[in-house]
C-alpha cells in the first residue's frame, strides 16, 4: 500500500484511540466487520472515500483532516488553483483531488476524480455512504453502476444520486476519465 494510505490509516487509528472507541464500534459505523476495519487501520487495505466520509460524518471530523492530515482554516472563501488541490491517490486506479480542502465547516465535499482504465473483465467495486452525490464527466467516458443499473456517462453528462445505494465506476475505451464529484 502506498504512503498516503498508510498515513490515512494512522489517522484513523489515532482518531479511534482519541475518541476511546472500540474497533467494533467504528467497524459497525462503516458497515464492516472488525477484521475488515482493522485491515484499513493497519494500512494493508485500500480505504475508500465512502468509509472516510462515513467516519467524518459520524464523529464530526472534517473529511479533509482524515484524508490529508490538514485542518481547514478558511471560513469566508477558499480558492483552489488549477492543478493545485491537495490529492490522495487511493490506488493506482483512483486519484481524488480536493477542491475545497481549506474551507472549514463545508456542507459538501467537492473533488476532481481521475479514474485510470482497468482490464475489461475486472469487476466494478461498489461502495456506499450516507448522503447524496453529484458527478459530472469532464473528459473521457465513464461506466457508472448504481445498484444493478449500469449507465455510460460521456463528457458533459452529469448525474445526481442517492449515495447510500451501492455504486462504482470504471473508465471506458482504455482512456483516463476525469470527473467532478460533489459529496453532500
Amino acid at each position: 500500500m502506498n504512503d498516503q494510505i498508510k498515513q490515512i490509516a494512522e489517522r484513523l487509528a489515532g482518531l479511534r484511540e482519541a475518541l476511546e472507541l472500540s474497533l467494533e464500534e467504528v467497524a459497525q459505523v462503516c458497515h464492516l466487520t472488525p477484521e475488515q476495519y482493522l485491515e484499513l487501520e493497519s494500512g494493508r487495505a485500500d480505504i475508500s472515500v465512502s468509509v472516510l466520509h462515513q467516519i467524518s460524518q459520524t464523529y464530526g471530523v472534517d473529511l479533509t483532516t482524515l484524508m490529508f492530515g490538514d485542518d481547514p482554516k478558511m471560513s469566508s472563501y477558499f480558492v483552489t488553483r488549477k492543478g493545485k488541490g491537495i490529492a490522495v491517490e487511493r490506488t493506482k486506479a483512483y486519484k481524488y483531488q480536493s477542491l475545497a480542502a481549506g474551507f472549514s465547516g463545508r456542507k459538501a465535499d467537492p473533488f476532481l476524480v481521475t479514474v485510470h482504465p482497468k482490464a475489461d473483465d475486472e469487476p466494478i467495486y461498489l461502495n456506499s455512504h450516507p448522503g447524496q452525490e453529484y458527478n459530472m464527466v469532464l473528459s473521457g467516458r465513464l461506466l457508472l453502476k448504481i445498484n444493478d443499473k449500469e449507465m455510460i456517462l460521456e463528457e458533459g453528462d452529469s448525474i445526481y444520486f442517492n449515495s447510500e445505494l451501492p455504486h462504482g465506476m470504471k473508465a471506458l475505451d482504455g482512456q483516463i476519465v476525469n470527473f467532478l464529484a460533489v459529496i453532500v
